[in-house]
């Protein structure tokens, strides 16, 4: 690409001074292109505007250092250019839908956005095929456009706990494609054997046996694990095709994984059924 070495110089600059003063105006100098040059080739090559990618980079910096000791979030704040609380409360609510406090007590695993790289690792996940049994789940049907942002609300609130019953069990996230509404449907909840606490607002799934697929994702931390399991979505999407005479099934496909382990792995969970010869 005859434009990488110039997006590479803008991604350094901004990484260099992400809690410093960034205009786009010295970005676009930087890149070496037109203003407008460089919006449109930045948009093109990062899949965000400069703005966007800034404030989710600063958004990302924040939300680590939040867990990484006691300093008050908006000291923490201050330092990457939002010049009040309540200008960095608006953002990060925005930008997660859930309060700065709430991840700070629930710990829990945010969308962080890394630095931009043009030679990121390939995802190559290994499957494994295996058959289970039929089982129920009792789960809340997801009311976000974005996935990860109803993942949080469901870890920041303690909505597992409260399904339980204050007990600690593995949490599902269901996904079916709705074709009468051309739309995918996701639930996020826990096995109904386990739902032995406050069931309001949650509805019930059969989710089929049979044989499926199972992919681990890639050793995470705390700021990749959510990145992660995206990549490997993208990698059974778009790279993975069954073998041995499978084909996927048309079924819920779910993934799990224990929260409060701290291990940021999980599993997914892909329906096979036998394929014509």
């Amino acid at each position: 690409m005859e434009y990488r070495e110039h997006i590479e110089r803008v991604i350094e600059y901004i990484e260099e001074n992400l809690q410093g003063e960034i205009s786009l105006e010295q970005c676009a100098r930087v890149s070496g292109y037109s203003s407008y040059h460089f919006l449109r080739v930045f948009k093109d090559t990062v899949g965000l505007t400069p703005a966007d990618y800034i404030r989710k980079r600063r958004i990302s910096e924040i939300s680590r250092e939040i867990m990484q000791g006691n300093r008050h979030i908006s000291d923490i704040a201050f330092r990457y250019g939002f010049n009040s609380k309540e200008n960095f409360i608006r953002a990060f609510k925005a930008e997660h839908h859930i309060l700065p406090t709430e991840y700070k007590e629930a710990r829990n695993s945010l969308k962080l956005y890394q630095k931009f790289c043009f030679d990121e690792d390939r995802v190559s996940a290994i499957s494994r095929i295996v058959e289970i049994q039929p089982f129920l789940l009792t789960v809340y049907a997801c009311d976000e456009e974005f996935v990860p942002n109803f993942w949080n609300k469901y870890n920041a609130r303690g909505l597992s706990l409260r399904l339980s019953g204050g007990r600690e069990v593995w949490d599902y996230g269901v996904s079916h494609w709705n074709h009468e509404q051309n739309r995918l449907d996701y639930y996020i909840g826990i096995r109904s054997e386990c739902a032995l606490g406050d069931l309001q607002g949650t509805q019930e799934l059969s989710v089929a046996g049979g044989l499926y697929a199972v992919f681990s994702t890639q050793a995470a931390n705390q700021d990749n694990f959510v990145t992660q399991i995206h990549r490997t979505w993208d990698y059974i999407n778009t790279k993975w095709r069954p073998d041995n005479g499978y084909v996927r099934r048309l079924d819920y496909e779910f993934e799990c994984y224990l929260e409060k382990s701290r291990i940021f792995s999980e599993e997914i969970y892909i329906p096979l059924e036998r394929g014509g010869q």
